[in-house]
């Protein structure tokens, strides 16, 4: 039996990162259990500093969680804080494949805030690398 997983971004501002991602995919970014954070804060297994508001909502500072709703099972995406920038190429990407809308795809994702890095083709396959608004670099094809 294999194991489950979930992919980890280091990011700089893991919940603007998030929404992004979750709007590239067509995804959802989880919900945040305000209640649930304010009960830890208040019986001592968290601090304050541990939390912050993000578009009106109380988070965990440390990260974001992205999923797909109509697939809860597959692997979520986990944006988490880092202190440095992104420095140099990933090693790891990914790949949002849109069949035939590739080129669409890649000029929405440019107009939300990624940018466009190469074109490719190999054999039948095209793809367009492209970085998000953090320089993570991703191919759609």
């Amino acid at each position: 039996m294999g194991y489950e997983f979930q992919v980890t971004v280091d990011s700089e501002n893991p919940h603007t990162l998030a929404k992004w991602w979750a709007q590239a995919l067509g995804w959802e970014v989880e919900p945040s259990n305000e209640e649930f954070i304010r009960g830890l804060v208040q019986a001592g297994h968290a601090q304050e500093s541990d939390t912050m508001e993000f578009e009106g909502v109380l988070v965990w500072r440390e990260g974001q969680a992205i999923r797909d709703p109509e697939h809860p099972e597959r692997p979520r995406v986990l944006f988490q804080l880092v202190p440095e920038r992104k420095t140099v190429k990933n090693r790891l990407h990914l790949d949002i494949r849109v069949g035939d809308a590739r080129y669409e795809v890649a000029e929405k994702l440019e107009q939300s805030g990624a940018t466009v890095l190469h074109r490719g083709r190999q054999g039948p396959s095209e793809w367009v690398t492209m970085a998000d608004p953090e320089g993570n670099e991703f191919c759609v094809s």
